[in-house]
């Protein structure tokens, strides 16, 4: 019963982190100055030059390629879906190579297959998120195209325009940012199939390297200079 309690603590722990990580960078003071928020910004500064120039083919290829970059981890989602499931009819192979090992790594059959439901549960998110991300950045390509020209850019429509493009814009890289965030918290949840306190460390490793890439990485000193 002890050991069932850790595991129910580590997954405790893991689902916390995860949730209040997501709340404090995208709904929190402090998260609005994170690197997606700075380069949010510029999401705006695009639309607005993009609406003051009639030659619009350069945007419209970094948007392809937007789409194409999301279209790949949507793609790999659904490899990560069938490389668990895999994993999932696999348990009495996967529990006798553990229980070969020289430390005992060996769970249940009942919590090995929890492990792999729940790691199967974060990969069909992710999906969910990469694909509507792509979606997203379909609609935002029909707004460039939309785009009234460069003639009208001071009418209030075409104001109108930048700020309904700009919302769509933001939106879509909110939903490719959770889709990879899951990703980062999946390889964490890897570190339950050795031990909960191996998820322990696994989870706190990931918090701290997310964290730092949004607060703290050269990147996000670059944006702020």
């Amino acid at each position: 019963m002890t050991g069932y309690w850790v595991d129910v603590a580590a997954v405790g722990f893991f689902a916390l982190e995860w949730l209040v990580y997501a709340i404090t960078l995208e709904h929190s003071a402090y998260g609005r100055d994170s690197l997606s928020a700075r380069m949010h910004v510029y999401r705006e500064i695009w639309v607005r030059n993009l609406l003051n120039r009639d030659a619009r083919m350069v945007d419209m290829q970094i948007m392809a390629s937007l789409q194409n970059g999301t279209a790949f981890f949507a793609s790999t989602s659904l490899i990560a879906i069938g490389g668990a499931l895999a994993l999932l009819r696999a348990t009495n192979d996967a529990l006798t190579v553990l229980s070969a090992l020289p430390f005992n790594l060996s769970p249940s059959p009942a919590l090995w297959e929890v492990k792999c439901v729940g790691l199967i549960l974060i990969f069909i998110y992710s999906f969910f998120k990469f694909a509507w991300a792509y979606r997203l950045f379909n609609y935002v390509a029909i707004l460039f195209g939309a785009m009234p020209p460069a003639t009208q850019r001071d009418a209030p429509e075409a104001e109108a325009h930048v700020i309904r493009t700009t919302k769509l814009f933001e939106a879509a890289g909110r939903h490719f940012n959770r889709g990879q965030r899951a990703f980062f918290f999946a390889l964490g949840y890897l570190g339950w199939f050795v031990s909960p306190w191996v998820l322990f460390i696994t989870t706190a490793a990931v918090v701290i390297v997310t964290w730092r890439r949004q607060f703290a990485s050269n990147a996000w000193q670059a944006m702020g200079s």
